[in-house]
């Protein structure tokens, strides 16, 4: 699948950094980008996308400077500058792309306000489809980050075609400070969608036995809302005559083991049944059923989801149909809608992961805490302006002629 991703803002900015570091380090062509922000340092820190293609907008409004936390004014200069960033799009080139992928970090000012600004204008002018990926703040990042998140959550889902979800909250190790964690959950979130967006990219080995292509995707993504992505690792495959690769010595295939299936985690997620033995097919079940039971990128319940893709990655020798097949059947009895899609993908690396993409899922508690406080917010400014329109007639004061 061929992907423009946009990072908006600088938690979008840095997840776009890393999704192309990782396809330049694969020597793929999968992946292209442009990274947009109204702060001149957060441009600066960025790596691997050229001068060129790092957009600076906002300088007579901010002057560089950025607009702290504040969406509505993200949102403005967003709308005051859309055709800058649609001429820096189109001269980084769209001919060619299968999605476009908006990532922003939705607790802040930049990528808040704008991301939902960008969608809805990629939307009026281009064929692709419009995706983002929207990270949410953890509650202990304050409440104006969650009540950011909460407003430009609920306009993001009205513009882009679907809106794939991260938690911050979710994934944050205990005693650890959010911003500590920030470089590890984003490589968390580009691992997942490094390996679910190269799908049906053709390997060394060609490609799957099972296809799963950008059609797929799309048709998985179509039904708009909020989706949730699953992920689960197997342990390090022993060296074989036709393909599989040990993992236990020193990353031994650093190229593509590191850069998308990472390598597998000493902990493991609570309450999946892991799948033993020697046989492909119930090791792959095994897998995705830790993928969709696991540690979600948005904990829901799953069993709301419309619409599910299922993706076994890994060495030739270590996929399986049958396995993939199976795996296809348990999630539709798992999910309510009936529509499962799925298949493999051939790489070159020492493990087989597991990628469930859960579609336009009815029930995410986070989202629904995230509503309730923006119902909140909302609800205490109008009080306060009755509060101060009352004050006003005690004075003697019409509001009205004010």
């Amino acid at each position: 699948m061929r992907v423009f991703f946009i990072g908006f803002g600088q938690a979008g900015g840095k997840l776009v950094d890393m999704f192309l570091a990782q396809d330049r380090k694969l020597g793929s062509t999968s992946f292209r980008g442009i990274v947009i922000n109204t702060a001149r340092t957060d441009l600066m820190g960025i790596k691997n996308i050229p001068m060129e293609d790092r957009l600076l907008i906002g300088q007579t409004m901010v002057k560089g400077h950025g607009v702290g936390t504040d969406n509505v004014t993200g949102a403005k200069v967003a709308a005051d500058e859309i055709d800058t960033i649609i001429s820096a799009i189109d001269r980084r080139g769209t001919h060619d792309i299968d999605a476009f992928v908006v990532c922003a970090g939705l607790g802040g000012g930049t990528g808040s306000g704008g991301s939902p600004v960008l969608c809805r204008h990629l939307k009026r002018i281009y064929r692709e489809p419009v995706y983002a990926v929207g990270v949410i703040p953890a509650p202990e990042e304050g409440r104006l980050y969650s009540l950011n998140a909460a407003r430009s959550l609920s306009t993001l889902v009205n513009e882009a075609d679907n809106v794939i979800v991260f938690d911050n909250s979710a994934w944050k190790n205990d005693g650890e400070s959010v911003k500590s964690a920030y470089e590890r959950l984003n490589e968390e979130i580009v691992r997942r969608f490094g390996v679910l967006f190269r799908a049906g990219e053709v390997s060394k080995y060609g490609v799957g036995e099972m296809v799963v292509d950008s059609s797929e995707i799309i048709n998985t993504l179509r039904g708009g809302g909020i989706s949730s992505v699953g992920y689960a690792i197997s342990e390090a495959i022993p060296m074989t005559k036709n393909g599989g690769k040990s993992s236990s010595k020193k990353d031994n295939n650093s190229g593509l083991l590191s850069g998308i299936l990472g390598k597998k985690e000493k902990k493991v997620e609570p309450h999946v049944d892991i799948a033993s033995g020697e046989d492909k097919s119930a090791k792959i079940i095994g897998l995705v059923r830790r993928a969709m039971l696991g540690r979600l990128t948005l904990p829901c319940d799953y069993s709301t989801a419309e619409r599910a893709l299922v993706l076994v990655a890994g060495p030739p020798s270590e996929l399986d149909r049958k396995g993939v097949e199976k795996s296809k059947s348990w999630v539709e009895e798992n999910i309510a809608g009936v529509e499962v899609r799925g298949g493999d993908y051939p790489v070159d690396s020492g493990y087989v992961a597991a990628v469930v993409l859960l579609a336009t899922i009815g029930d995410a508690p986070r989202i629904r805490e995230l509503m309730e406080l923006a119902k909140e917010a909302k609800e205490e400014v109008v009080r306060s302006r009755e509060r101060s329109h009352t004050a006003m007639f005690e004075d003697g004061v019409d509001p009205l002629f004010e």
